[in-house]
């Protein structure tokens, strides 16, 4: 495999979790066998109905037919084949891809397997949202901002969705100005419902008493500071994805949280 599509499969498994929206689900787990197709997942809000689209190069069901720059455009912007699309795609999360990096995305997707899915029911969406890009995520960086431990922990946080998932939310949109980190979020899932966790360096209602090796492990094993399993969607996205970050990716996430304000 060419080297951008390495890193293409790394951005997509180890960090945006792509699969998690995009492949249907089967009783042990993701169906790689129809991988990229389209989720098994309905996301609703409230003013949305979707659910994660065929992602691979078919021409008549997937992005085959899509250009580089159109497939760029959903994945950062939002954008699809027939509009903006729901809020459901995390491209806010996305804007920090690097140049390279969203190229090497677009390469690893391109070299998948075509697959010929049933077409969805178009998403029902209404009206228009705006963007909730993370603080200092607003924009694509550059490489050399990566060079930088927090900026890059920062980058990963971002486009693992951890503030995104781990901020309090109003109107369904989360609240990065008051509640950056501060947990709330509400997941409804086959297993139940789970609340999102702070992970402010709080040192009570937060992270900031648990050891690096301690919150990497909660991120990599879906596993608490006490051993206990954490809840799905975070214990089924440690061990399916997370688990693959690099040392140096996993360092710098730890480190940029250590610089989120506490919150209670």
């Amino acid at each position: 495999m060419a080297a951008d599509q390495l890193r293409g499969q790394y951005l997509v498994e180890a960090l945006a979790a792509c699969d998690n929206c995009h492949t249907p689900r089967g009783p042990n787990g993701y169906d790689l066998s129809a991988r990229f197709s389209g989720g098994s997942q309905t996301f609703t809000g409230k003013d949305y109905i979707a659910r994660g689209s065929n992602i691979t190069p078919d021409k008549e069901t997937g992005v085959g037919g899509w250009s580089d720059d159109a497939v760029s455009a959903a994945i950062v912007a939002g954008v699809g084949d027939d509009g903006q699309l729901a809020p459901a795609m995390p491209s806010d999360s996305y804007r920090v891809l690097t140049d390279a990096d969203r190229n090497a995305i677009t390469a690893f997707l391109r070299a998948q397997s075509p697959v010929k899915a049933q077409p969805m029911a178009p998403p029902q969406r209404q009206g228009k949202w705006s963007p909730h890009p993370a603080p200092g995520a607003e924009a694509a960086f550059d490489e050399a901002a990566l060079s930088e431990k927090v900026k890059r922990g920062l980058y990963v946080a971002s486009i693992a969705r951890c503030l995104a998932c781990h901020s309090t939310e109003v109107d369904d949109a989360p609240d990065y100005v008051n509640g950056l980190g501060a947990g709330g979020k509400i997941f409804r899932t086959p297993a139940g419902v789970a609340v999102a966790s702070n992970i402010t360096p709080h040192p009570e209602k937060g992270v900031g008493a648990w050891s690096d090796d301690e919150i990497k492990r909660a991120i990599t094993h879906g596993v608490s500071r006490k051993g206990e399993a954490l809840k799905p969607p975070m214990s089924n996205l440690a061990k399916a994805h997370f688990a693959k970050m690099s040392p140096e990716d996993l360092d710098a996430l730890v480190a940029y949280l250590r610089t989120v304000p506490a919150k209670e």
